[in-house]
């Protein structure tokens, strides 16, 4: 059985489609007419009718009333009838209400087995009939099943793409329209029930009055949206402690109160994961050392750490009290703003995976706009990778979090092995690699950054030139930090899409004989010329790269210059053998 989600896209009613009916009879009684224009011809008439429809599906409230209209009008680019018409619905192709019953099950399973192409049908007492697909940018939204009661003209064929080809786009527009909407609905239920939740903790009623004044004051803390600060705030003013919050590993996120240490401690991983495990254990707040602790703990799941620091052991069981319904607050705060982030990554996840792919820019546009972006501006595409971290969504967070932190407006999504920012303005040569630097503890991390972009068409095509830049970056001498794709030189135009053969032979010209060698010998010739060059051609600093002995590496340059037969202190032989180099390593795949 089709479920009502399906039956819900067509207009179920009795009345039938009509378009402008163009001139209508006139009134005896109505003034003299002009002279008369000489008569439409009837592609003229045909084209007329098609145009009146297109609008008409353009104003239409949702698929099944374009599919109507569509099948209504068929006759109106030539001889058609229209047998059939299916929606794509959650993968399955449903059935337009309006198709004749006659052929149906023939019919259906003709269109299914057709798996997204055109194709005959074949009907009785029809000559012609065809299954035509209703594609909108990568996907298929339907099918029109059309027939003929004679061979259509090549006019008639014209006429009848164009209606298809206008249905298929007012479908994707209604899609786009319906998308958008049903985004729109669930970040407001999640802000729906996130402000219900508030009201019914604000509902609670204490015994005690103490209790009273602290629930009134975290309510109200939690329904100003101050978050962490706000309650760390008003934590202190109750118990008059230094009150912090830690996010589960340890990392400062809000500090009220005297004695803040200035650094931060650095957490200690082993040492942080025992002590959420020892507080976890136990019921309520547990006392290391000089802090009164508790876990923020949503559904069980330690989404952070609440403090007080009693270095005097003062605390009683009223501090305990507002400790709890601190906690309490904040878990509901935290759950909820976790709950729209990912909401919204997810936005922003899906608009930028449709950019990078390549998407049509009114749809890009009112989706950047609903998730408060604007992709009017010039934009660059960033890719960042970490070598010691996976691009999961922790890591993808991280990113977003940095970038922010230095400024950057910016979209994010992520591959395999790395993370996608699109944003508007040209990145700092270093502050988001400090900032991820500082944020993963570790520096080896590769940034790739695109040319400027001033069309959303554009964009894939800047994503490979910022992929670009990260892996000449990765396959450099300094192979840590941030490479822009205008500042590579050379390198610009060794990218995709050259003509690899050519590089291909190129380097065999000159680096040909010590590839060989290599390969019989299982040596290290061209990696050793490769390193050489990388170092500038100091001696030290490449046999040291090499972990080799200097002496080592000036035997091996001199086997170079026999096997190759070339010059290194020719400056044409040093050129060409430096860019071979770096075509191998890069470009070919060498080792590196």
């Amino acid at each position: 059985m089709v479920g009502s989600r399906a039956y819900s896209l067509y207009r179920c009613s009795d009345r039938k489609g009509s378009l402008p009916r163009v001139g209508a009879r006139r009134h005896p009684t109505a003034a003299p007419r002009r002279p008369r224009l000489p008569a439409r011809t009837p592609a003229a008439h045909a084209l007329h009718e098609l145009i009146a429809l297109s609008h008409a599906q353009f104003d239409a409230p949702d698929e099944g009333e374009i599919l109507r209209l569509a099948m209504d009008h068929i006759v109106a680019a030539g001889p058609y009838s229209a047998e059939a018409g299916y929606l794509k619905v959650d993968g399955d192709l449903v059935p337009s209400p309006w198709n004749g019953r006659t052929h149906a099950s023939a019919v259906g399973r003709r269109v299914r087995e057709l798996a997204g192409q055109d194709g005959k049908v074949t009907v009785a007492g029809r000559p012609w009939g065809r299954a035509l697909g209703l594609r909108g940018p990568g996907v298929l939204h339907g099918y029109l099943v059309v027939t003929s009661r004679s061979r259509p003209t090549k006019t008639e064929r014209s006429l009848l793409a164009m209606l298809v080809r206008h249905t298929a786009a007012a479908l994707s527009v209604a899609f786009a329209h319906r998308r958008q909407g049903e985004d729109a609905l669930e970040l407001h239920r999640l802000r729906e029930e996130r402000t219900a939740l508030q009201r019914k903790l604000i509902s609670v009623v204490a015994e005690l009055s103490y209790e009273r004044a602290v629930h009134a004051l975290m309510a109200d803390v939690a329904a100003s949206g101050g978050g962490e600060e706000a309650v760390t705030r008003a934590l202190h003013g109750l118990t008059g402690l230094p009150a912090l919050v830690e996010d589960r590993f340890g990392r400062l996120r809000s500090w009220t109160g005297p004695s803040r240490p200035v650094p931060y401690p650095e957490p200690n991983p082993v040492r942080q994961d025992d002590m959420l495990h020892a507080v976890a254990r136990q019921a309520g707040p547990v006392r290391i050392r000089d802090r009164l602790i508790t876990l923020i703990r949503p559904h069980g799941e330690i989404l952070g750490v609440l403090a007080l620091v009693d270095a005097r052991e003062e605390a009683d069981e009223h501090t305990v009290l507002a400790l709890e319904h601190a906690a309490a607050s904040l878990a509901l705060e935290m759950s909820h703003l976790r709950d729209l982030a990912e909401v919204e990554l997810r936005l922003h996840r899906e608009l930028v995976d449709d950019l990078l792919a390549g998407t049509d820019e009114a749809s890009a546009y009112a989706r950047s706009e609903a998730v408060g972006h604007d992709l009017h501006r010039s934009h660059y595409v960033v890719v960042v990778q970490w070598s010691n971290r996976t691009a999961d969504d922790s890591f993808a967070q991280t990113v977003g979090r940095a970038a922010f932190a230095v400024g950057m407006r910016s979209l994010l999504t992520r591959r395999s092995d790395h993370v996608v920012l699109v944003t508007d303005d040209r990145p700092h040569a270093r502050a988001l690699y400090e900032a991820l630097a500082r944020a993963t503890g570790s520096r080896s991390g590769t940034i790739g950054v695109s040319a400027p972009s001033d069309s959303l068409n554009d964009i894939p095509h800047h994503y490979q030139e910022a992929r670009r830049a990260l892996e000449v970056r990765r396959h450099s001498h300094e192979r840590y930090g941030t490479t822009f794709f205008d500042e590579l030189g050379l390198y610009r135009i060794l990218g995709p899409g050259n003509d690899y053969r050519e590089l291909e032979t190129f380097v065999h010209e000159w680096l040909g004989q010590l590839i060989d060698y290599d390969s019989r010998h299982h040596a290290t010739m061209v990696e050793t010329l490769s390193r050489y060059f990388d170092c500038g051609g100091n001696y030290d600093e490449t046999a040291d790269s090499l972990a080799i002995h200097r002496s080592t590496l000036r035997y091996r340059l001199q086997r170079i210059r026999d096997i190759s037969g070339h010059d290194l202190a020719n400056v044409e032989d040093r050129l060409n053998l430096q860019v071979a180099t770096r075509v191998w390593k890069i470009v070919l795949g060498g080792p590196g």
